[in-house]
């Protein structure tokens, strides 16, 4: 636990130093043994320790060192983990250019290959439901499947990772796509590549070939 709780408060101050956050919007979680950790609601990133984070079962119950409540995002959390046992950190958030494509319910289709990196050909974009309400998990639950990111419609981003400080790369990376793509089309809808095309990107991924597969290796590619 210990462990985890210090992965999760150092990528807590990372988010807060990056673009992707605005006040105390959004919420970062970890998984644990007996549930997951979660970031209070309404407490300012930079001011959030290790006796902040509240713990939470995976029936709901919850407890915390400090007069916390769990974010309002909580059930979210709770159902990526029941049903996604390859997420062990979620990373929710409001950055300014995803946000912009979700305004739209517009997805991130194939115009460029970096796409790939969230699982698939494409990034979904979730249905619009109430903030914690149970609709709104089970429609980003159906984004989410074959992927680790998702938009959230009129609201967000969402990300999975094998660790706290995966799931803040690859909200990151799916923010600069979100950039690039909205700068694209201020020249019309972008060319979009094929699937064959990008089949090939997602077999050699996973093959663990380029993106960190040894050092110096078509790591910045």
């Amino acid at each position: 636990m210990e462990q985890v709780q210090t992965e999760l408060v150092e990528t807590i101050t990372a988010f807060a130093q990056s673009d992707l956050a605005s006040g105390t919007s959004g919420n970062l979680s970890a998984r644990t043994d007996d549930g997951m950790l979660i970031t209070p609601s309404s407490v300012a990133y930079q001011d959030i320790g290790q006796a902040d984070l509240v713990s939470m079962s995976p029936d709901a119950r919850w407890a915390t060192t400090r007069n916390r409540r769990p974010s309002s995002e909580w059930r979210l959390h709770l159902d990526i983990y029941a049903h996604r046992p390859d997420a062990h950190a979620v990373v929710h958030c409001h950055p300014r250019f995803a946000t912009a494509l979700a305004v739209h319910s517009r997805e991130i289709g194939p115009f460029h290959y970096m796409v790939a990196v969230a699982g698939g050909a494409n990034i979904r974009c979730a249905g619009y439901a109430t903030f914690g309400s149970q609709e709104l998990s089970d429609n980003v639950l159906a984004a989410l499947e074959d992927r680790r990111a998702c938009l959230m419609a009129h609201h967000g981003l969402v990300t999975v990772g094998d660790s706290p400080a995966a799931a803040l790369a690859l909200a990151i990376e799916v923010e600069a796509l979100a950039a690039h793509l909205l700068t694209a089309l201020a020249l019309g809808e972008p060319p979009l590549l094929s699937d064959g095309q990008m089949n090939d990107v997602l077999n050699k991924m996973q093959s663990g070939a380029g993106y960190g597969s040894s050092p110096g290796e078509e790591a910045s590619t």
